[in-house]
């Protein structure tokens, strides 16, 4: 039982550090997103910097224009993703003009999330 409490101990903090930096970072309604999320590609319209650093990785806002697939699933749209943490090696690929890879939620496209990878297959193709 002892052990037991001591490992309580040692691992209760550690997880309520994951789920504030989850929240910091934006990771935490990012994974929610994605579990019920539409897959689309969307065109980065403005990045800003939030101000905050996870693992020295900037978490960034994001305006992106949503684009449907296939159209028949509607218009482009778009939406605001307020905080997205990104690798600092990716940061030239997450600029204004670029295609980036989302979901988003079906029933409130205004949740809208970089998807994991964030980058369509296209450019993986490409040996971007």
């Amino acid at each position: 039982m002892q052990r037991r409490a001591w490992m309580v101990l040692a691992v209760g903090p550690l997880l309520a550090g994951c789920a504030v930096l989850d929240r910091m970072s934006g990771e935490g309604e990012a994974k929610r997103i994605r579990r019920v999320g539409q897959a689309a590609d969307a065109r980065v319209l403005e990045i800003w910097d939030t101000g905050i650093t996870v693992n020295d990785d900037p978490v960034v806002g994001l305006e992106v224009e949503v684009r449907p697939s296939p159209p028949t699933e509607g218009a482009p749209f778009r939406a605001v993703i307020p905080k997205s943490r990104i690798s600092r090696l990716d940061v030239p690929r997450v600029q204004p003009g670029e295609t980036v890879a989302v979901r988003y939620d079906p029933n409130d496209p205004s949740r809208v999330a970089l998807d994991d990878p964030p980058f369509p297959p296209l450019h993986r193709e490409e040996g971007r």
